[in-house]
């Protein structure tokens, strides 16, 4: 069943968090995964290194074991790979998509879109019959930001849209967690900027202990349907 989310969603956000929200969302699945439990968005590059790819595993399992709803993106790559961790270790999993819910984007991911669809939360700020454009996933990672109690990102390059998602977590004032390798791997600028705006780099010796403390902020928001 697809629904409507309405402004009225917005009721208790702040000034800061409403400039960049979605005056809609339109969504299909669970809608009490947007107020329990804590959520956390894992994301990243869809072109995802081996290595990438263990560690988005390592961490959204751990995520799922502690009881805390896995957020990301449909796209391929880290996205992929955080649904099905969280889904195939029994845990909760929102997709927040850059079309409209009619849309299965990448195609190979529709199966996928429609298991969260039917058993989880699927949410978009598109309208049906809405075009794809390239905009739209850099409003979408806004929107990921703003419903997560923090981000984690994984793997990303130098110019990738996931970029966009770490600076509005931080504008937002939202918990962002940086894995250590993004500062020893392909000599990229923009983790180290982030870090100095109050990121947190997330380690083998740290993650554990820093996940624990992400703070519930989004919860009981009054949802009003249309």
């Amino acid at each position: 069943m697809k629904s409507v989310l309405t402004n009225e969603y917005l009721s208790d956000f702040s000034s800061n968090e409403l400039k960049n929200a979605p005056n809609k969302l339109y969504y299909s699945g669970d809608l009490d995964l947007l107020k329990s439990q804590r959520k956390v968005s894992v994301v990243g590059s869809r072109k995802i290194s081996h290595k990438g790819l263990k560690r988005a595993e390592i961490i959204t399992k751990y995520l799922t074991n502690h009881n805390f709803t896995v957020v990301s993106g449909l796209a391929q790559g880290v996205d992929t790979i955080a649904h099905t961790t969280a889904i195939n270790n029994g845990g909760k999993t929102i997709a927040v998509i850059g079309t409209s819910l009619e849309q299965f984007y990448p195609k190979n991911n529709q199966n996928l879109q429609l298991e969260i669809m039917n058993h989880h939360l699927c949410i978009s700020q598109f309208s049906e019959g809405h075009p794809t454009q390239p905009k739209n996933f850099i409003l979408r990672n806004r929107t990921m930001a703003l419903i997560s109690d923090a981000t984690i990102i994984i793997e990303a390059s130098e110019q990738s849209g996931t970029r966009h998602q770490g600076w509005e977590a931080l504008r937002l004032g939202r918990k962002l967690f940086l894995l250590e390798n993004l500062f020893t791997e392909n000599n990229l600028s923009w983790p180290n900027e982030m870090l100095e705006y109050g990121a947190q780099k997330l380690t083998r010796g740290n993650y554990q202990e820093l996940l624990e403390e992400v703070p519930y902020l989004i919860s009981n928001k009054e949802a009003v349907l249309e």
